[in-house]
């Protein structure tokens, strides 16, 4: 029988995807990173469940 350590069975993870303006695209486990990020050097914040 499988372990279900951490309670993470089943869920899925939330990433935030910067996509800037060159097409480069970065990824950042909270909106905030994301967004201050984008404040930097522009482009667009994507969510992205894995």
């Amino acid at each position: 029988m499988g372990c279900n350590c951490g309670g993470r069975a089943g869920r899925r993870a939330t990433i935030y995807r910067l996509v800037l303006p060159n097409g480069v695209m970065r990824d950042y486990p909270t909106r905030q990173e994301a967004e201050a990020a984008r404040r930097r050097g522009g482009g667009t914040v994507i969510v992205v469940n894995q």
